[in-house]
């Protein structure tokens, strides 16, 4: 467990945290949309164009062999942060949204006519659209897990649907509407029994929860490093590299290539097969700085913390009469979505925002669940490492006072 001195400590790393909005600080509440950065990670930015940059893997000169080691340096930080078996399995991509659309292209030639996919009903945007069209382009069924009130999964559907015509299963390792834990275990064991590929978006887990790829057996793993306090335009694909190896590519330009004449061209070997063009390398570094900054708290205490917090804020909202909390609070990580009865959740939003509080107010990207619980949208509340127990209860105390006011 953390001390209140740790997380002071850590709070000075980021500078932003420092910001005066209508003469309070910020409360950052936001953190499932995008993580503050620290300072190293800022000045790991700065640093590489302020001294190496350059293009990678192009350059025999002192500068691009620095770069090219810094970013496969950075490749092999996050292997060993999520425990991959080989680097050559992480592939670097602009986000979550990307490495999604980068696997529906790639497995589409393993998808035919009255072929299946299975989605669950609580995902967000980025993993519905690309199955969706997937299945429209090659005249597959899309399947919908449904859901239960508290955002739990059916799994007895789920079991009664997968079958030898299901080809993939993709679906988040927490969701990012109501912060709900998906069985992500249970699913992988059963797509096991029908040979199905299985794709997990770990974009609200990473910097949350433990991760072990080996463990886990997913045949992909999704996330952004924003949303772990790093930069925003990269993210991660992992792919176990049999898959990889078999999988055409999705972009096609230069770094990607092995030999090309004018008619034919062959592709380089992963991971840079997938990875057409210039990368976001100041960005890439920087994920070292952001993957030290998690490691040195330790995943687990981070764990222990934001539980710890969330616990806090769920008994501090249900005290007030009127509020209506989704999702169940036992299988719950780092995000609370409510809303207030009578009280539009943007009008919550606002005032709140006087207050110098951050909160994400709408549908999330996820608007079949809104559409499931018969509401326009939520306030949902999500945390970091910095936030704190005075910031929640500064907050609830500005809540009962806009409820007063309506």
């Amino acid at each position: 467990m953390l001390s209140k001195i740790d997380i002071k400590r850590i709070r000075k790393k980021f500078p932003i945290l420092n910001t005066i909005i209508n003469n309070n600080k910020l409360i950052y509440f936001d953190n499932a949309a995008t993580t503050q950065k620290p300072n190293k990670v800022i000045n790991s930015i700065k640093n590489y164009y302020s001294n190496i940059n350059s293009n990678v893997h192009r350059g025999a000169y002192y500068l691009s062999n620095r770069a090219t080691e810094k970013m496969e340096f950075s490749r092999e930080k996050i292997k060993s942060f999520i425990n991959a078996k080989y680097s050559h399995e992480i592939i670097f991509t602009s986000g979550a949204t990307e490495s999604i659309n980068l696997i529906a292209n790639s497995i589409s030639y393993l998808i035919n006519k009255n072929d299946e996919i299975i989605i669950p009903y609580s995902e967000h945007h980025s993993n519905i659209i690309p199955w969706q069209i997937l299945c429209k382009k090659k005249k597959a069924l899309l399947k919908i897990i449904p859901i239960d009130y508290y955002g739990n999964l059916k799994f007895d559907y789920f079991k009664s649907i997968i079958s030898n015509k299901t080809k993939l299963i993709s679906l988040s390792h927490i969701t990012n509407a109501l912060g709900v834990i998906n069985p992500i275990n249970e699913i992988i064991y059963e797509a096991k029994k029908y040979n199905t590929l299985v794709l997990i978006d770990g974009s609200q887990a990473i910097s949350h929860i433990p991760i072990n790829i080996q463990k886990i057996n997913p045949d992909f793993y999704v996330f952004s490093i924003h949303k772990m306090y790093g930069p925003t335009g990269i993210g991660v694909l992992y792919g176990k590299e049999e898959i990889l190896n078999i999988s055409p590519p999705y972009k096609y330009g230069g770094e990607m290539i092995n030999k090309v004449t004018f008619k034919k061209a062959t592709y380089a070997n992963i991971p840079f097969k997938f990875e057409a063009g210039t990368p976001n390398i100041g960005g890439i570094l920087s994920t070292i700085d952001a993957i030290k900054f998690i490691e040195k708290i330790n995943i687990k205490n981070i764990k222990i913390y934001e539980d710890q917090i969330i616990n806090y804020t769920i008994k501090l909202l249900s005290s007030i009469e009127g509020i209506k909390i989704y999702g169940k609070n036992e299988n719950r990580s780092s995000i609370i979505s409510f809303n207030i009865k009578n009280i539009h959740p943007f009008d919550i939003g606002k005032l709140l925002d006087n207050f110098g509080i951050a909160v994400r107010t709408g549908n999330h990207c996820a608007q079949p669940i809104m559409d499931f619980l018969s509401i326009p949208g939520t306030i949902r509340i999500s945390f970091a490492i910095y936030n704190t127990f005075e910031e929640i209860y500064f907050f609830y105390k500005k809540i009962l006072k806009i409820k007063k006011i309506f």
